[in-house]
């Protein structure tokens, strides 16, 4: 299908913009003209995953959608067993209760937002171990999302390894900018928790391109199939979340994964409380359908070439105007350096919302922030102060044209020429959980 695209006016966006607090995940979808707002449900679903719709069995217990989708994850993953659940943030809530304690610590490479938070509604702490690397915009390394040993090793001996739980380890890890972590870096992880005793949980959300990154940036890995290098990098981890609205290419569902019994059966339980019955987990069976498809869809070389090429289309574009950009590219969207784009205002000014409010006015196009408002506060109320302060250009899949990208550059250059008048802003409104859902500010 298509959708027609709705032009408005400066005076139009700059009333809806008001109306919304100056926070784009309030803007009215109507409102907008081309929505990078996000990846998560926005990608179009293909032929065979519409034709999978009319095959859903949507019987309550034992649809055989569940059991294709089963299969999918078996085959394509290498995860023994399988919960659905209805995104991802579902398959996070499940396990962290599961397996975290109060006084726990959980390392991984650089937080994301709804998975730090359920860890710590579960008594955990998470403690960050990526490389420095990740924390440098303008850094070049190919493998941002590593895990620094040094780090992970300070905190088991600070904690104990009977105090970490797992290590939470994403790939194409997004608040770095979609930074693949590299498969010797995995490998090596796999070998030290095995030493220890630890579990790795996999956020597997964008493992497809993270695959795609080794295959392309990685020695040994330029010959193999993007699917048959998904399965290496499961195969070093104990279990997973899986938030299926990116790689798998469905507007609604997720999974949790794991290959240990006693975990899969206490999620079997707690999925029943929380999701829906253990064989649909809050899904209908025709969104398991289509999200078994997807699978396989996400994991063809084809498919995943054209997709990070959109991506890398749009930062060349962006690189040309000199527009300051998180380098290298990565997987699912331009992140823009807020704190370079205006470097005259403060981090407590919000640089990356102002930003994202102004893209918004220049052109109806919606972006979201990745920096102060995302990260949140600490469990003493102080404000987290991450290094990256950034414009998320989240590229739905098989959605836009290169046309598009061409405008969303054109328009972020204007915002660039006058940037100097720019003013920053203040939070007038702040929910408790997740503010940058639903905080809202005015300008300076």
């Amino acid at each position: 299908m298509v959708e027609l695209l709705k032009m408005t006016t400066r005076a139009q966006r700059l009333r809806a913009i008001k109306e919304a607090g100056f926070n784009t995940f309030l803007l009215k979808s109507e409102d907008v003209y081309i929505d990078l707002l996000t990846d998560s449900g926005t990608s179009a679903m293909s032929d065979r995953q519409w034709a999978g719709l009319m095959m859903g069995d949507e019987a309550y217990a034992g649809s055989r959608n569940f059991y294709r989708l089963e299969k999918a994850v078996q085959q394509y993953y290498g995860y023994k067993y399988l919960i659905p659940t209805h995104q991802g943030r579902g398959a996070e809530n499940i396990i962290s209760k599961i397996l975290i304690k109060p006084g726990d610590v959980v390392p991984g490479n650089m937080y994301f937002t709804t998975t730090r938070l359920h860890q710590e509604l579960a008594g955990g702490t998470f403690a960050d171990i990526i490389i420095d690397e990740a924390h440098d915009p303008m850094s070049e390394h190919p493998f941002k999302g590593n895990v620094d040993f040094e780090k992970l090793d300070r905190i088991v001996k600070q904690h104990g390894a009977a105090k970490i739980p797992y290590i939470s380890i994403a790939t194409n890890v997004n608040m770095a900018g979609g930074q693949p972590i590299s498969m010797a870096n995995l490998r090596q992880l796999r070998e030290y928790t095995h030493q220890h005793g630890i579990r790795i949980i996999h956020d597997m959300t964008r493992v497809a391109e993270n695959a795609y990154f080794i295959q392309q940036r990685e020695e040994g890995y330029k010959k193999r199939r993007i699917r048959d290098i998904v399965k290496e990098i499961c195969s070093y981890t104990d279990g997973a979340t899986m938030s299926a609205k990116k790689d798998a290419l469905v507007n609604i569902g997720g999974f949790l994964a794991t290959n240990e019994w006693d975990v899969f059966e206490e999620a079997r339980n707690m999925v029943v409380v929380y999701e829906g019955l253990h064989t649909y987990g809050g899904l209908a069976g025709r969104d398991m359908e289509a999200m078994a498809i997807g699978i396989e869809e996400s994991l063809d070389d084809n498919h995943m070439g054209a997709r990070v090429g959109q991506v890398e289309y749009l930062g060349h574009k962006m690189e040309s105007y000199d527009i300051p950009i998180v380098r290298p590219i990565g997987g699912h969207g331009i992140f823009v350096d807020a704190r370079r784009f205006l470097p005259h205002l403060t981090q407590d000014e919000f640089p990356a919302q102002t930003l994202s409010a102004e893209v918004y006015l220049e052109s109806g196009i919606r972006t979201m922030e990745r920096g102060i408002v995302s990260a949140g506060r600490k469990a003493d109320g102080e404000n987290y102060y991450p290094k990256l302060e950034l414009v998320r250009f989240t590229i739905p899949r098989r959605v836009y044209t290169q046309a598009h990208m061409d405008v969303v550059a054109e328009a972020t250059q204007a915002v660039l020429k006058r940037r100097n008048r720019i003013k920053g802003m203040k939070m007038v409104y702040e929910p408790k959980y997740l503010r940058f859902f639903q905080a809202r500010f005015e300008r300076l």
